[in-house]
């Protein structure tokens, strides 16, 4: 230690405080070249690679123009170079023992670098949660939800988890679940779903809507009908589609129903009979008749 660092009463000589005035200078100048060269970096990986790449880039640049300037500002300083390495040995030793959960994230954000299943500006889904990715770190994914919330999310639990890419492809796919009344026209049902595809003028005509009979359901025949839509139009194909759908089948006289149930005391007793009232005046009327025990 003693060899590291000076006794105090020698930092008041001259060439002590000359010392210390050419670390700072030299401190002051690395700030000042690490900003210029994490520009210039993050300037000319900007040309030829992804976002989150050129900002790797400038933080690469960033760290290493500092970290020079830093060497030399505490070899001015009289630190011995050897000694500062073995320290440094040792303290990543310790640190590595002692954050070993942060250690399996820089891992894990490795792999997510190599392997770049995502990039920033996409969105992605982990679990429960859907999102913007903001940044890719060493140690976390950073996210921005659709209701504006900030979502970090390590890297370990990312590399874990099924991890969906909304935005990977250009196109994307909205499948639409509806049913018509068993006693509809399934040709119909079909001509009317199609003729609404082709009246949205953001359904795409490549790849051509799908019409599937999923089966016969407990009040409904059941179908799904899908509609492929650019990225940027998706949102709002989902929010008009169905909307056109239900307009359609109005106009089209085709039911789309509601669960049926029918109420029984007993297998050898009639439905019970209900009738329907408008007003209260005649709701009353209804229950006293049903308390007398003359059901309407």
């Amino acid at each position: 230690m003693q060899e590291l660092i000076a006794p105090f009463s020698d930092w008041l000589n001259p060439e002590r405080l000359i010392s210390l005035l050419r670390a700072g200078i030299f401190i002051g100048l690395g700030i000042v070249f690490a900003r210029l060269a994490a520009a210039l970096a993050h300037k000319t990986a900007g040309a030829h690679l992804d976002a989150h790449r050129a900002m790797l880039a400038r933080r690469l640049a960033y760290y290493l123009v500092l970290a020079l300037f830093l060497v030399s500002a505490l070899h001015e300083l009289g630190f011995s170079l050897g000694v500062l390495l073995g320290a440094a040995g040792v303290l990543s030793v310790a640190l590595g023992f002692a954050s070993q959960t942060s250690a399996s994230n820089l891992i894990s954000g490795l792999f997510l670098l190599s392997e770049r299943p995502f990039a920033i500006g996409d969105v992605i889904r982990i679990g429960t949660t859907t999102g913007e990715v903001m940044s890719i770190d060493l140690l976390s994914v950073k996210l921005r939800t659709f209701d504006n919330l900030f979502v970090r999310i390590p890297n370990e639990s990312v590399i874990k988890s099924e991890v969906t890419t909304l935005t990977r492809f250009p196109i994307r796919r909205y499948d639409v679940q509806v049913g018509i009344a068993y006693k509809g026209d399934i040709a119909k049902a079909r001509e009317v779903l199609m003729g609404v595809a082709d009246r949205n003028p953001l359904c795409l005509e490549e790849p051509k809507p799908l019409f599937i009979f999923l089966g016969f359901g407990d009040s409904a025949l059941n179908f799904q009908f899908s509609v492929w839509a650019s990225q940027e139009n998706f949102l709002e194909v989902r929010n008009s589609i169905q909307e056109e759908i239900k307009l359609a089948f109005d106009d089209a006289g085709i039911e789309i129903p509601f669960p049926h149930r029918t109420l029984y005391t007993g297998s050898v007793t009639e439905p019970f009979p209900v009738r329907v009232v408008q007003d209260r005046d005649a709701a009353s009327a209804t229950v006293t008749d049903v308390q007398s025990g003359n059901p309407s």
